[in-house]
């Protein structure tokens, strides 16, 4: 298995395809283990992939401490250089975008193209669904309690109206094969602590290279007014709303190949 030692972490990556080089950072929880996942789909027809479980998460290194999304993009930047890359493209899946924000910010040179997908930058941008308020719950209560949240369409009438669609999205949501290693539950706590604290907004206009702004219609998450706030603030960022709500890179076909495009230009 591929781990790559940079600074105090054994980070666990995988690479897949060939082309451009394309560095995909994940979302909250993310752990390459869960399958199918990014590289199984198109990006590694389109792109050399690289992808990786983060600090705190999958088989990467879990350092009982206080992170910072400072600490999760130099992660990012130093995976890069061990991999050789002085440069890439850029896509990061909502808490991944997150990151993605900070990485750009911090490594500019290292960034052709960025798109961010299902994300927010806190501060006056406004924040993603706060994650850490709910940690208390157990999993299938918080998969009942973030259904109509993921997707605005799924609220009480429609589950009411789909009971067999919504037990089974909830027992998805719910299932976790990993949630009882060793410093699993630690990692992702500071994983959604550093989140909370995230606040990029006044900085955005100091991005320039080519960025998209990828989102889904029906997003409670990350919600569609945030979009379209990071869009104005990102000079020249194209904005582009897909039919889905926070998983709408799987709802909606459309998704997927519209971002390879951006990325590819």
């Amino acid at each position: 298995m591929p781990f790559a030692r940079i600074a105090d972490l054994d980070v666990y990556y995988e690479r897949a395809g060939s082309g451009p080089p394309l560095l995909f950072i994940s979302g909250s929880g993310a752990d390459l283990r869960t399958k199918p996942n990014q590289m199984d789909g198109p990006l590694p027809k389109a792109f050399d992939i690289l992808s990786y479980d983060q600090r705190g998460l999958g088989q990467t290194s879990k350092p009982d401490m206080p992170y910072t999304m400072a600490d999760y993009a130099d992660d990012a930047a130093r995976l890069m250089d061990f991999i050789g890359w002085k440069s890439a493209k850029v896509l990061g899946v909502s808490f991944g975008g997150m990151v993605a924000q900070e990485f750009v910010l911090r490594h500019p040179d290292k960034v052709e193209r960025l798109v961010l997908a299902c994300t927010s930058p806190g501060g006056a941008g406004g924040a993603s669904y706060p994650f850490h308020e709910i940690e208390h719950m157990g999993r299938e209560e918080r998969a009942r309690h973030m259904m109509p949240i993921n997707d605005t369409r799924r609220d009480a009438a429609w589950q009411a109206a789909n009971p067999l669609m919504y037990e089974q999205f909830v027992a998805m949501a719910a299932t976790d094969p990993f949630a009882d290693e060793p410093g699993r539950a630690m990692g992702y706590r500071r994983q959604l602590a550093a989140r909370a604290g995230l606040d990029t907004y006044d900085r955005l206009h100091q991005i320039d290279c080519p960025v998209m702004i990828a989102a889904g219609r029906f997003d409670g998450i990350a919600l569609p007014a945030t979009q379209e706030k990071m869009a104005a603030r990102i000079k020249g960022s194209k904005l582009q709303f897909f039919d889905g709500g926070h998983m709408f890179m799987i709802q909606d076909r459309s998704a997927i190949p519209a971002m390879i495009s951006f990325l590819k230009d």
